[in-house]
C-alpha cells in the first residue's frame, strides 16, 4: 500500500509540472531556436569531419577542413616558440597574462579525528602584464647565461605548476636552452635517472620539492652544479648542492642564441606504466604543429578568455594548453587541486577557492585523476565540490540524489532528464541552467564555456552529466607525448558521445590490422584497428634510446609516424573511438583473448569499485582482480551484513569479497562481457593507489608490473598457490 501510496503522490504532483515544462517547450522552443542558431550548430554536429585519403577503410583519415595539406603553423613565420612569444608581447603588451594569488594567512586546523590540516586565506589575483612577463623572461634568462648555462645544453625544472615554471620555459626558448621536465610525484630513482641521462648541469625547482624530494637524489647526480629554486625565501642547503641561488636575474648582457624550428626545446620525462621513465624529445616545429591542431578545435580563442591553470605543466596537455593560451592573448590564473574551490581541503572555511576569484572560461581535466566530484546536490539548496576522480563524479552525485527528500529528489530527476533529452537531441534547456543547474555551474566560477578532458576516455554517462550540471560543451581529446598531446579533438558543436573527436588539422591517423586481438580494416560495422599518428607534430623519438624507437618510423613520403598501441575505431563521419589497447591483451591457457583495460573500464561502472586491476596468467583459465573499494559503499553494505571492524578488517572478510564479486558479476552482464572475461576472484585493498605508492602513475594509469609484485601472494592465493 506504501508503494501505491507513492506512486499516486508522485504522479500527482508530476502532471502539473510536466504541463508547465510542455507549455514552456512550446511558447519557448521556436524563438529559442532561431536566436541561438540551434540547428546549424545541429546540423555541424552532422557533418563529415574527416575522410580517408586513399579511399581505402585504413585510412590515413585528414580533417576535411585542411584536407590538401597539413598546417603547421597558425601565425606564419612563428616557426619557434620564442617567436610566438615576441609575438604575443608585441599584440598584447599590457594585458594581464600571467596570475596568482598571494597567501593572506595561514592555520592549522584540527580535525575531529585528530588529524591536523593547513588551511589558508587568499587573496586577490595578482596579474603579470605581457610587457612585465617579457622584462622578466630576459632577466631571468640572463641570469641562467651568468651561471653558465649554454644554448643547446639542456637544463632541467622539476617544481610545481607556478608562473615561475612559464617564466622559466620561455626563458629557456628564448636563449635555447632545451628543457628538461619531470612530473612532481615522480619517484626519486626516477628524478635521477632522468637528470644523469640529460647530463643536467642547472636545476631549477622550489624550496618544497628541494627539501622533500631532492635533497637525498642529488649526491647522486655529479654534474649538476647548479641549483635556482623560485621561492623568494632562504633555506639550508650546506652538503646538497654546490651552488643554490634563488630565483635570479642578471643584468649583464648576455649573447642570444635563437633556436631554430629543428632545435631541440623539451626532453619531456614520462612516468610509463613499465620500466624506466622514458624521454620524448620534443623540437620546436613539433610543438609549433600540434599546438596549431589544438587551437583550430576551441572557437573564439583569445582576450577575452580566462583559463586556470592546475594540472601538472609537465604534462604535456597542460604545458601546450598554457603556451596557446600565452599566444592567443589569454589570462592564465594559477591554482591548485588543494585550492581550486570554495571547499577544497586548503581553503579556510568561509573563504573562497580559486575558481570563484577567477571565474575561468576555460579549463582541461583528466578523467583519471583531478578534478571533482560534487556532494550533495540538493536542489536550489546545498552544492558542495571536493576534487575526486572525474570519472566518479556522476556516480557520487547520482548515490547524494538517491538520499535527498521526495519533493527534491523528484524536482532534480526531471529537470536533470529534460535537460538530458534536450542534449541529445542537440539542443538545451535554459529554463534549467537558471533555476536548477546555476549553483552548480557557479562552482567553477559561472563562466566556463568550455572543458577538454584528456589523458583517458571520459565514460559516455559522466560527459552528459557534465554537459547537464555545469552548461558548457565537454571536449575528448586523443593525443600522447609523443605526438605532442595532439591527435583527435571532438568539436564543439559534436552532441555524441564516447569518442575522441577527428584528427586536428595538424595530422593524419591511420588504422593496423592487429589480427590477433581480433580487429581489422574489414571490421563491421567500422574499420578497427591499432591507432597510427602521422604528421610534424611527430616527435623524433627518446632520449638516448635509438634502440627503442621501434614505435616511430618515417614513410615514403618524409613523413613521420607513431604507433601508439591503442585500438580505434574509426566512425563514418570520420570521428575516432578508442577500444582497447594492445599492451593490455592476455591469452588464457584455453586460447581466449582477454583485454585487461576493457574488463577494468566496463567494472569501474560498479558502485562499490574505487579503481580495480584485472590480472590474468596464461597459464590459467580465469581472470582475478585487485580492487580498491568505495569506502561509504562497502562501508554500509558491511553494516546491512552484520560485519563490524575496521575498514582493514571489512576489506579482507571473505563474505565482502563475494559481496563484490556478485556486485562485478551484475554489471559486467548488463554491459555484456564475455564469460571468461569476468573476474572470478577478487582481492579488496583497504589502501587507494596513488603515485606516491608506485602502483600508478602521474597520470593515474596502473601500473601492472608494480600491482603484480604488490599482490603477488594474493595472485598466488587466488590460483590456488599455483
Amino acid at each position: 500500500m506504501g508503494l501505491q501510496s507513492d506512486s499516486v503522490l508522485q504522479s500527482i504532483l508530476l502532471f502539473p509540472i510536466h504541463l508547465i515544462i510542455w507549455l514552456y517547450s512550446i511558447v519557448s522552443f521556436l524563438p529559442w531556436y532561431y536566436l541561438t542558431g540551434a540547428g546549424q550548430r545541429k546540423a555541424l554536429s552532422k557533418r563529415i569531419k574527416a575522410r580517408s585519403k586513399s579511399g581505402c577503410a585504413e585510412g590515413p583519415y585528414r580533417s576535411v577542413d585542411q584536407f590538401d595539406s597539413l598546417a603547421r603553423e597558425d601565425f606564419p613565420g612563428k616557426d619557434t616558440l620564442d617567436k610566438l612569444f615576441k609575438h604575443a608581447v608585441q599584440r598584447f603588451g599590457e594585458a594581464d597574462c600571467l596570475g596568482t594569488r598571494e597567501i593572506l594567512s595561514e592555520e592549522n586546523e584540527t580535525q575531529p579525528s585528530g588529524k591536523v590540516f593547513k588551511k589558508v586565506i587568499l587573496g586577490e589575483y595578482k596579474w603579470l602584464s605581457y610587457n612585465e612577463l617579457d622584462s622578466i623572461v630576459n632577466e631571468f634568462g640572463s641570469g641562467l647565461a651568468a651561471l653558465g648555462q649554454q644554448p643547446k645544453s639542456t637544463i632541467a625544472i622539476f617544481c610545481e605548476t607556478r608562473a615561475e615554471w612559464m617564466i622559466t620555459a620561455q626563458a629557456c626558448f628564448r636563449r635555447n636552452f632545451p628543457l628538461v621536465t619531470f612530473y612532481a610525484t615522480l619517484g626519486e630513482d626516477a628524478i635521477a635517472f632522468g637528470l644523469n641521462e640529460t647530463d643536467v648541469s642547472h636545476l631549477v625547482t622550489s624550496v618544497e620539492l628541494l627539501e622533500t624530494k631532492l635533497k637525498t637524489v642529488l649526491p647522486q647526480i655529479p654534474n649538476l652544479k647548479h641549483v635556482i629554486y623560485v621561492d623568494d625565501k632562504k633555506m639550508n642547503t650546506e652538503g646538497t648542492v654546490q651552488d643554490s641561488n634563488a630565483f635570479l636575474c642578471s643584468t649583464v648582457a648576455r649573447a642570444i642564441v635563437e633556436p631554430q624550428p629543428s632545435d631541440l626545446a623539451v626532453v619531456m620525462y614520462t612516468s610509463g606504466s613499465t620500466g624506466r621513465p622514458k624521454g620524448v624529445v620534443i623540437v620546436h616545429s613539433n610543438l609549433i604543429a600540434g599546438m596549431t591542431g589544438q587551437c583550430e578545435r576551441i572557437p573564439g580563442l583569445g582576450p577575452n578568455d580566462t583559463y586556470i591553470a592546475y594540472l601538472p605543466l609537465a604534462h604535456v596537455l597542460e604545458m601546450t594548453a598554457e603556451i596557446s593560451c600565452v599566444t592567443y592573448g589569454c589570462r592564465i590564473g594559477y591554482s591548485s587541486p588543494q585550492t581550486l574551490s570554495d571547499q577544497s581541503t586548503r581553503i579556510k572555511k568561509g573563504s573562497k577557492g580559486d575558481c570563484s576569484v577567477l571565474r575561468p572560461t576555460l579549463m582541461a581535466a583528466v578523467p583519471v585523476r583531478t578534478l571533482f566530484f560534487i556532494y550533495p546536490v540538493c536542489v536550489l539548496l546545498h552544492y558542495f565540490i571536493l576534487f575526486e576522480i572525474m570519472d566518479r563524479i556522476n556516480k557520487n552525485v547520482m548515490s547524494k540524489v538517491q538520499e535527498m527528500g521526495f519533493v527534491q529528489k523528484m524536482l532534480f530527476t526531471l529537470g536533470y532528464n529534460y535537460k538530458l533529452e534536450q542534449i541529445r537531441r542537440g539542443y538545451d534547456a535554459p529554463l534549467c541552467n537558471a533555476l536548477l543547474f546555476r549553483k552548480v555551474k557557479k562552482l567553477l566560477g559561472g563562466r566556463v564555456r568550455m572543458m577538454l578532458s584528456g589523458g583517458a576516455p571520459l565514460s559516455p554517462a559522466t560527459q552528459r552529466f557534465m554537459n547537464v550540471c555545469f552548461c558548457c560543451p565537454v571536449g575528448q581529446g586523443y593525443g600522447l607525448t609523443e605526438t605532442c598531446g595532439a591527435g583527435t579533438i571532438t568539436e564543439v558543436e559534436d552532441i555524441s558521445t564516447g569518442r575522441v573527436g577527428a584528427p586536428l588539422i595538424c595530422c593524419e591517423i591511420r588504422l593496423r590490422d592487429w589480427a590477433e586481438g581480433g580487429y581489422t580494416s574489414k571490421d563491421k560495422p567500422n574499420p578497427r584497428g591499432e591507432i597510427l599518428i602521422g604528421g610534424p607534430n611527430v616527435t623524433m623519438g627518446y632520449y638516448r634510446s635509438e634502440g627503442n624507437n621501434q614505435d616511430f618510423f618515417v614513410d615514403e613520403n618524409g613523413q613521420r609516424w607513431f604507433c601508439t598501441g591503442d585500438v580505434g575505431e574509426v566512425y563514418p563521419d570520420g570521428c575516432l573511438q578508442i577500444v582497447d589497447r594492445k599492451k593490455d591483451l592476455v591469452k588464457l591457457q584455453a586460447g581466449e583473448y582477454v583485454s585487461l583495460g576493457k574488463v577494468e573500464s566496463a567494472l569501474k561502472n560498479c558502485p562499490l569499485i574505487d579503481n580495480i586491476c584485472a590480472y590474468a596468467n596464461s597459464d590459467q583459465n580465469y581472470v582475478i582482480s585487485f580492487v580498491v573499494p568505495n569506502q561509504k559503499k562497502l562501508t554500509e553494505l558491511a553494516k546491512q551484513r552484520g560485519i563490524e571492524g575496521t575498514w582493514e578488517e571489512i576489506c579482507t572478510n571473505p563474505e565482502m569479497e563475494s559481496e563484490v564479486l556478485k556486485a562485478i558479476k551484475e554489471v559486467a552482464t548488463n554491459i555484456k562481457l564475455q564469460r571468461f572475461e569476468i573476474p572470478v576472484k577478487v582481492h579488496l585493498s583497504p589502501e587507494p593507489w596513488t603515485p606516491e605508492t608506485g602502483l600508478v602513475t602521474d597520470a593515474f594509469k596502473l601500473k601492472r608490473k608494480e600491482l603484480k609484485n604488490h599482490y603477488l601472494h594474493h595472485i598466488e592465493r587466488m590460483y590456488g598457490r599455483k
